[in-house]
């Protein structure tokens, strides 16, 4: 019996691959044959089908919908990667009679987004520009979740706890610099490096708990056997974070490559990095692929320049 269904597996038609798939996500025939261009009918008949062959359920059906079970979640899971492979496929096919430069998916954290990605989009754009790449700048957490579904070609992230390392291609690339950002006129500019036990009073503008940037600071003002500041604002947004900074005292960290975008021409808008008695950095990012999946020539491309940019240094 278990020969039998693992041949099943084996030899599934993309066709019931996307079915499973969508009634996984939809939780619903009748949305999940639409999607499939069938009819809920033919629909019904062919997961009845699958069922029947593997001689088990693998949705159930509830108030809420039909919802997997263990069996139906682990199909819908790598049936995924294989609708993703499915219209990687045709994608390219068409790139190929149509002429076009192709796609690119990226993402990336802010830092490396900043240093990496836009000088090697520049240098892509430059030699072919009807590429079409999108860029993703985001947590950690949120690209690695999108390198799983299949919606970016690669990140520039670090890993989460308790994500399975084992399902990417990793590289390592380098460690982010932290620098502080005040206001121009700031009251503690102008006093050479400063330590961080002296702005512990200050506000500060840190992002959530947990993140690189905020462990680092942290971490500072424990090496000076202080708490964490108390006079803290949450925000991620970098508009927001503008915004609190120029009327008031308050400190913001960012990585070096977020910095000199702020403080170098044609931006210079009116802020000072204050300078610290100390280096404070955080823990390296990586280039990461999902293992198994291959990337468009486009991206390729881009991957390439990035992985070689980073090497220089």
């Amino acid at each position: 019996m278990v020969c039998c269904m693992a041949e099943f597996l084996q030899n599934m038609r993309p066709a019931q691959s996307r079915l499973v798939l969508e009634v996984a996500t939809h939780g619903q025939l009748q949305v999940a044959a639409v999607a499939c261009g069938m009819t809920q009918p033919a629909a019904s008949r062919m997961l009845a089908e699958i069922e029947a062959q593997l001689g088990l359920r693998l949705f159930l059906r509830t108030p809420k919908g039909m919802e997997p079970t263990p069996e139906g979640a682990l199909i819908a899971h790598h049936a995924r990667r294989i609708v993703h492979d499915h219209a990687l496929m045709s994608a390219e096919f068409d790139e190929m009679a149509a002429g076009r430069g192709g796609a690119v998916r990226v993402g990336a954290v802010t830092g490396p987004a900043l240093g990496q990605l836009v000088p090697a989009i520049r240098w892509l754009k430059a030699r072919a520009p009807q590429i079409d790449v999108s860029v993703e700048v985001a947590p950690s957490g949120v690209l690695v979740q999108a390198l799983e579904r299949g919606d970016l070609d690669f990140a520039l992230a670090r890993l989460p706890p308790r994500v399975d390392d084992r399902a990417f291609e990793l590289e390592p690339a380098r460690d982010e610099i932290v620098r502080l950002m005040v206001r121009d006129g700031h009251p503690h500019l102008g006093r050479g490096p400063v330590s961080v036990r002296d702005l512990h009073g200050l506000p500060w503008i840190l992002q959530d708990h947990g993140t690189p940037i905020r462990l680092a600071i942290d971490s500072a003002f424990h090496d000076e056997g202080l708490a964490s500041p108390a006079n803290v604002i949450t925000a991620s947004s970098l508009l927001v974070i503008v915004a609190l900074l120029r009327e008031t005292d308050s400190v913001a960290p960012m990585s070096q490559e977020v910095m000199d975008l702020m403080l170098d021409p044609p931006v210079s808008a009116g802020f000072r990095r204050l300078e610290l008695n100390r280096l404070m950095t955080v823990e390296p990012y990586m280039i990461l692929r999902a293992k198994g999946r291959t990337m468009p020539r486009a991206a390729g491309m881009l991957f390439d320049r990035v992985r070689a940019s980073i090497r220089q240094f």
